[in-house]
């Protein structure tokens, strides 16, 4: 796949744009497009379920789901998840438990969102929680999520999710849920965070995810296995945009999520095996010039969620040659950029930023403009909808 190191035609968006007041975000449907593409590419053959939190506005979460290779979303709320479902979207998996007491008794009420939507458990208190919760008659679905982290020379790498990681242990849960009429048993669920997010910086983490990979493949294929004596399975859930070749490889797998890739975030840029187009960026203005080669921007300092540091930062993209002053970053009302381009930057000119994370940054804007050839139309986001899940 040939590579632009950059968001795609900045001169075109600008001129497309140019009435529009900044800030505001831009997304190229084109890029879109083709990154959707090569995740199913990616996937070869399993079907991909789009991550919520990583798109966020749901013309675009429809528009992955016409294409070929897509199938349902993972959610990251369950408040969310009931949204989707009495708007359309009929295969909802909860990425993450939920203790949202209103959203569970609406839930256990709705026969027809409970046949939608499957949540995530990891340990039989999980399963008294929404029994002491519910105000329904519906049999509510669950999936296993099972910890898929690696842990070598003492030392746990990936994220901490579940206390599930054994056979035995995931198939005692199993069992819980089978014992329990209120529950249906629906599928397992492993994220392997160590491999799907960790850019390719090392011979360190490249050494981190091939060890991670080969473990997980075993253990993952022990755990189906384990389950499978109890019952069916309609879910076996793998992977993110940064292991869908890991994830798609194992036979036991069902079904991969991604979500991120559609838009190519910052964090993607030094993979090895895959790089997205960068698809989204937001505009913003230079309002002053401190010095001849710092322009300061309004506003722009939307730093993604993770270890605070760098790499959550988001990045100038065009011109190019620009960089955040390392003293100051990006910030809520003001943002200074410096380099040689900035000489040539003049008040009111447009500076294009990329976002470190895809997702988190349409929580500041209402629409997003997308750009398809010489046409642009508004795409309404769930922030532009009234929706805050976070």
């Amino acid at each position: 796949m040939t590579y632009t190191p950059i968001m795609g035609d900045f001169d075109r968006y600008a001129r497309l744009t140019a009435g529009l007041d900044a800030p505001y975000a831009v997304i190229d449907l084109a890029a879109f497009r083709r990154n959707a593409a090569d995740l199913v590419r990616r996937a070869a053959g399993t079907p991909i379920r789009i991550a919520s939190k990583s798109v966020r506005c749901r013309p675009l979460i429809d528009a992955a789901l016409e294409l070929p290779g897509f199938r349902g979303v993972m959610s990251y709320a369950l408040p969310e998840a009931l949204w989707l479902a009495r708007n359309g979207v009929d295969d909802i998996l909860l990425g993450y438990p939920t203790t949202h007491r209103t959203a569970l008794r609406e839930l256990s009420a709705d026969l027809e969102a409970a046949a939608r939507i499957t949540l995530m458990i990891d340990s039989p208190e999980h399963l008294d929680f929404i029994k002491a919760s519910a105000a329904g008659d519906a049999r509510i679905q669950v999936c296993l999520d099972v910890d898929a982290s690696l842990r070598v020379f003492g030392q746990h790498l990936g994220v901490r999710r579940s206390p599930l990681r054994t056979p035995a242990e995931v198939a005692a849960l199993a069992r819980t849920v089978a014992a329990d009429d209120a529950f249906e048993l629906a599928g397992v669920m492993f994220y392997e965070a160590q491999i799907a997010g960790l850019p390719d910086t090392s011979p360190a983490i490249r050494w981190v995810k091939r060890r991670s990979a080969a473990e997980l493949a075993d253990r993952r294929g022990a755990v189906v296995d384990a389950v499978k004596q109890i019952g069916p399975l309609r879910i076996v859930n793998s992977g993110g945009t940064g292991s869908l070749e890991v994830s798609s490889a194992d036979p036991v797998v069902t079904e991969v999520t991604a979500g991120s890739g559609l838009y190519g975030p910052t964090l993607f840029d030094k993979y090895d095996i895959f790089r997205p187009e960068p698809a989204m960026a937001y505009a913003l203005d230079v309002v002053r010039r401190p010095a001849p080669r710092i322009a300061t921007l309004f506003s722009g300092g939307y730093v993604a969620s993770g270890p605070a540091k760098k790499s959550r930062l988001p990045s100038p993209a065009w011109p190019a040659g620009l960089k955040l002053v390392g003293a100051e970053g990006a910030g809520e009302v003001q943002t200074p950029v410096q380099g040689q381009s900035s000489e040539r930057l003049h008040l009111g000119d447009r500076v294009w930023m990329r976002y470190a994370k895809a997702g988190e940054m349409l929580e500041r804007f209402d629409v997003v403009h997308a750009v398809d050839g010489e046409q642009v139309t508004e795409l309404v986001t769930y922030r532009g909808e009234g929706k805050n899940f976070g």
